[in-house]
């Protein structure tokens, strides 16, 4: 994770892009290409979508969402694996299973 987060960065500044990568800004970029990674899928099938183009909003979906969290100095891992077992608490397996139910409504 580090590798990738530091390669974007180094990217941002050798091109003096920080001062427009405040968290807000980040935000706004990571919701508009989840936009455009919807956009892959949008009149066919996830079977018809263009992987390459897919491939390629994902990067960047990723990319924002990683600059966002080393904003705010969050570790990536840790805030993914604390999600997941907060996650498990409230989609318990002998009630969510096979089931694409809201934990509220289990």
């Amino acid at each position: 994770m580090n590798k990738i987060i530091n390669a974007l960065k180094k990217f941002r500044d050798d091109r003096d892009w920080k001062q427009f990568h405040n968290p807000k800004d980040l935000s706004l970029a990571l919701s508009i290409e989840s936009n455009e990674l919807l956009e892959c899928f949008l009149w066919k099938s996830s079977e018809d979508a263009n992987i390459a183009k897919v491939r390629e909003e994902l990067a960047d979906v990723f990319a924002y969402a990683f600059l966002m969290a080393d904003a705010y100095g969050l570790d990536v891992e840790e805030i993914v694996l604390e999600k997941i077992k907060a996650n498990e608490k409230k989609y318990p397996i002998d009630k969510s299973k096979g089931s694409a139910q809201k934990y509220n409504e289990l």
